[in-house]
C-alpha cells in the first residue's frame, strides 16, 4: 500500500453494537464527520414506531435493508430496496406501519442538523453529530459494550 494513498476504513456489523434507545428503535452509529457534519446509522425500528416531525438542514440519503415505512406527507411507501434522498429542508414524520411483520431496517447518510418540531412548527431539540455520537456512546456504556470504534470518532 502506498503511503500516500488514503487506506479504505471498514467495520463489520459486529463491530459496532446496536442500542436500544428506549421508544421502539435500535440505532448503530458507523460514521462521523464533523467537518462535513455528517452522521451515518443503521437504525432499526419496531412496527408502529413513529418519529417526531422534523426536518433536515442537509441532504439525507436512506437506504431500506427490511420492513417498510413511509413519511405521513407523502404517499410512498419505502420498502426492502428502497432508495430515498431528501433535500435540504424537507420536513416529514417518519412512520413504521404497526402491521408489519418484522423489524424496518434503514441505513441513514445525514449531512446537517435534525431539527425536531413540534405541532406549531417550532424546534423543541436539535440534533446533529456530535449529539448523535454523544448520546451512542452513552448508551454503549449504560448497556455494558465497549468504547465502539466509530469511524470518524477520534474527532470527539
Amino acid at each position: 500500500m502506498h503511503p500516500e494513498i488514503p487506506a479504505a476504513l471498514h467495520r463489520a456489523e459486529s463491530d459496532l453494537p446496536f442500542v436500544d434507545i428506549g421508544d421502539g428503535s435500535e440505532m448503530q452509529l458507523l460514521q462521523i464527520d464533523l467537518a462535513k457534519e455528517l452522521w451515518v446509522v443503521r437504525t432499526r425500528f419496531q412496527p408502529g414506531y413513529q418519529v417526531q416531525t422534523h426536518r433536515h438542514t442537509g441532504d439525507v440519503y436512506a437506504f431500506t435493508l427490511s420492513g417498510s415505512w413511509h413519511y405521513l406527507e407523502y404517499p410512498e411507501v419505502n420498502r426492502a430496496g428502497s432508495y430515498l434522498y431528501e433535500p435540504a429542508g424537507s420536513t416529514h414524520t417518519l412512520h413504521v406501519p404497526a402491521e408489519n411483520t418484522e423489524i424496518t431496517d434503514v441505513f441513514f447518510a445525514i449531512f446537517g442538523r435534525n431539527e425536531n418540531l413540534d405541532e406549531n412548527g417550532s424546534v423543541t431539540s436539535v440534533w446533529d453529530a456530535t449529539f448523535i455520537a454523544t448520546i451512542y456512546r452513552a448508551l454503549c456504556e449504560a448497556q455494558g459494550f465497549a468504547v465502539p470504534d466509530i469511524i470518524g470518532g477520534e474527532q470527539l
